[in-house]
């Protein structure tokens, strides 16, 4: 799955892996399933996104396309793992293989100055791309996490079974972007 978003931007958001009925058939992170109205649908709200029908968080996930127009600004998203795995569930390994593709990521952004992990996975992730230990960050919703030259924030997924049980509301999944913008400028 091919990263989305302007190389040259201050903030990446790292994903967990492409779902089956998302970004697998739609060739774009985040299109497809339920997640993606949520984080673009914020994305949008906050600047951070654009296309010539704005998404809203409320927005079936139907009626987000690969060729729709949608385009993000200041912000790039990749994911922990790159293609679809298992039971929508990566395996270890596979988190392994496919590190060497986040790092290039974290690596190939000159202005990156903060990461947001959408998941105890994709955190995980950042913290193998930096040579860093699992045991050094602890996940938390909301958490900040000082690495070197960046600044990882965590936050639930915005899966729709997050999103359904109430793990995660739309105001806590804004609060977390909002706290990433405040980190930026």
């Amino acid at each position: 799955m091919p990263p989305l978003g302007p190389l040259d931007a201050p903030l990446l958001i790292a994903g967990l892996a492409p779902g089956l009925k998302g970004a697998n058939a739609s060739g774009r992170p985040f299109t497809g399933d339920g997640a993606g109205p949520l984080l673009f649908g914020t994305l949008t709200e906050l600047g951070l996104a654009s296309r010539p029908v704005p998404v809203r968080i409320g927005d079936h996930p139907s009626t987000l396309r690969a060729d729709d127009g949608l385009q993000l600004h200041g912000c790039r998203i990749s994911n922990a793992v790159k293609c679809l795995p298992p039971e929508n569930k990566p395996l270890p390994a596979e988190i392994r293989t496919c590190n060497r593709f986040i790092a290039a990521e974290i690596t190939a952004m000159p202005n990156l100055r903060v990461i947001v992990a959408l998941g105890k996975v994709a955190h995980d992730a950042v913290l193998m791309a930096l040579g860093r230990k699992a045991s050094s960050a602890r996940f938390a919703h909301a958490a900040e996490h000082r690495l070197g030259d960046y600044m990882l924030i965590d936050s639930y997924h915005c899966s729709r079974y997050n999103q359904n049980t109430g793990r995660l509301t739309a105001p806590m999944f804004r609060a977390v972007f909002e706290q990433a913008l405040h980190l930026v400028n």
